[in-house]
């Protein structure tokens, strides 16, 4: 399936309502779908993704980490009282993870992939899934404050200390450990602390989330280039040519506005580097940012995937809330660049999650995991453009 004709940039007006358009589809269509299809009342948990006409692939394996972003969404819906049912949805998420996922060889530690029958495909432990397992009980903490789910979120934090951590700084891929090191997984803790602080207002978040703000500012950033790496050695060398994933720029720059907000660290020169380098990956026909360029600014793969759009538009909502000026009409403009490439799907409450430089969409199937993506940033949108 090719992309529709795109719109010419105009005037921001045609798209001042974008904010609660897109909240309207998160409440009367993606929650509805992925509540219903989305969740399998047979052997529990969250399907890992849907067939083009909306269905349930039954047969496709549970990553653990999709079944934790489910969770976070329906939580952070409940909170935002978007979904009357999100509560409910969320502990039950919450539970079926806990019940299959957790050590059920014995191991601590969350296994990385699950049979569609919830039996344990893939026991190695990966520190990106914790990071999205952390993430999930901060949020339904926040809107449970239940001893057992603080309990939970000690437990999975001693996890990493004891098992995840490098002596390099930072912690390991995961169990069995394996190079090369990646920056992603270390972007999602540091937003599962600050998710964690959010929650339960403990000061020993704050630290973790610092630790791993200090990773980026001596590690992860390349501050003469400007740019995020992903990959490095072990002891935190670059691995050069550098790849850098735009959408990753991007992310950090919301991500680095979140810490300010709960350290009153200042982050603004780093926030406004990363977003002036993720904006030089962008794809000329229709200005979303496309998947992978290296250090210079030159553009190495023109695929473009759903989830760097909302990224970027989480960058400038970032800004727009530091008082950034044209920041509010940036972010605008880049929902309304989310919602007509890759929102306008047959499937209500479905997505085209890749397309290449031509406009054809590259998958198939709806994945579950692009909803933690989508639901985020028309949340922050609310929360901040109104």
């Amino acid at each position: 399936m090719a992309e529709g004709p795109t719109a010419a940039t105009a005037d921001p007006g045609l798209y001042a309502d974008i904010v609660g358009k897109l909240k309207l589809r998160m409440i009367e269509r993606c929650l509805p779908l992925w509540s219903g299809e989305g969740w399998d009342n047979q052997a529990g948990g969250f399907v890992d993704r849907l067939d083009p006409d909306g269905r349930a692939d039954a047969s496709a394996p549970r990553r653990v980490f999709v079944q934790a972003r489910q969770i976070y969404c329906f939580a952070r819906a409940a909170q935002l009282d978007w979904y009357p049912d999100g509560r409910a949805i969320a502990l039950k998420g919450l539970d079926h993870l806990l019940a299959k996922a957790k050590a059920p060889d014995g191991r601590p530690g969350f296994v990385h992939t699950l049979n569609p029958d919830s039996t344990v495909l893939d026991a190695r432990r990966d520190s990106y899934d914790h990071a999205f397992v952390l993430l999930a009980l901060a949020t339904v903490y926040g809107l449970e404050p239940d001893a057992q789910i603080r309990s939970e979120i000690d437990g999975l934090c001693h996890f990493l200390d004891t098992q995840l951590r490098s002596p390099h700084g930072g912690v390991v891929e995961g169990l069995p450990a394996s190079m090369p090191r990646r920056q992603n997984p270390h972007m999602h803790l540091f937003e599962a602390m600050i998710a964690a602080f959010d929650a339960t207002h403990d000061a020993v978040f704050q630290n973790r989330a610092g630790d791993f703000f200090a990773l980026f500012l001596a590690n992860l950033y390349d501050k003469q280039r400007q740019v995020l790496g992903e990959y490095f050695e072990e002891d935190w060398s670059r691995i050069e040519p550098v790849s850098v994933e735009p959408g990753h720029q991007a992310e950090w720059a919301w991500l680095l506005k979140g810490f300010e907000r709960i350290t009153g660290c200042p982050t603004g020169r780093y926030r406004g580097e990363l977003l002036a380098s993720a904006l030089r990956y962008r794809d000329a026909a229709t200005g979303c940012l496309v998947d992978l360029g290296d250090a210079s600014g030159k553009i190495k793969r023109h695929t473009r995937r759903l989830w760097p759009q909302t990224e970027i538009a989480k960058a400038w909502i970032a800004q727009a809330e530091a008082g950034e000026a044209g920041a509010a009409d940036e972010a605008r403009a880049a929902l309304a660049r989310l919602e007509r490439h890759y929102l306008s799907h047959p499937v209500a409450g479905g997505w085209y999650d890749q397309f290449d430089r031509d406009g054809n969409s590259l998958v198939a199937t709806i994945p579950a995991s692009s909803f933690y993506h989508v639901l985020c940033a028309v949340s922050e949108a609310e929360q901040v453009l109104g």
